[in-house]
């Protein structure tokens, strides 16, 4: 059917579960409903589209990988110069390796090929080719997953919930 949001006490997003795991926190008395979308499982039990923890859970923080599949997402699987989304998009680091530039979240970008060899071995602004966002790493994993629901069109109630959308 459908996936629910899960917040923490706090109200920050937790974690993303399936809507029988939420019905049960629910009835335990371990979660409460904060949104619903109109649905019902029975007569006076909506179906929960974001439900909130009653008590606090702390969560150690964990690193987001570097990687192609990741970078990608963030970018919108679209070049970051051009705009083009497609197929062929291809890593560039924003300053180049050979010019001291690392592998971080803030200098790699997803370019079309036709950008990345315009700009070659150069930066953006020696190119004359301004980045649409300025890269950055993103704030959890969680995000990832949020927004891969938001833009697809689901769980626009999840939106409220997330920093940076």
């Amino acid at each position: 059917m459908s996936k629910v949001l899960v917040l923490n006490a706090s109200y920050e997003p937790l974690n993303i579960t399936t809507w029988r795991r939420a019905v049960v926190l629910l009835l335990k008395g371990k979660a409460e409903q904060v949104e619903h979308n109109g649905k019902y499982i029975y007569s006076g039990f909506p179906l929960p589209t974001v439900i909130r923890l009653r008590h606090y859970v702390r969560v150690p923080y964990k690193e987001i990988p570097l990687t192609r599949k990741n970078l990608l997402h963030r970018d919108g699987y679209s070049c970051q110069y051009c705009g083009y989304s497609g197929d062929s998009l291809t890593l560039d680091h924003v300053i180049p390796r050979s010019r001291g530039g690392g592998d971080s979240w803030e200098n790699i970008v997803t370019a079309c090929v036709r950008c990345n060899v315009k700009k070659g071995n150069r930066t953006p602004k020696e190119a004359s080719m301004p980045l649409s966002i300025v890269p950055q790493k993103p704030y959890s994993g969680l995000y990832f997953e949020v927004t891969k629901h938001v833009k697809n069109g689901l769980n626009q109630e999840w939106r409220k919930y997330v920093i940076g959308m």
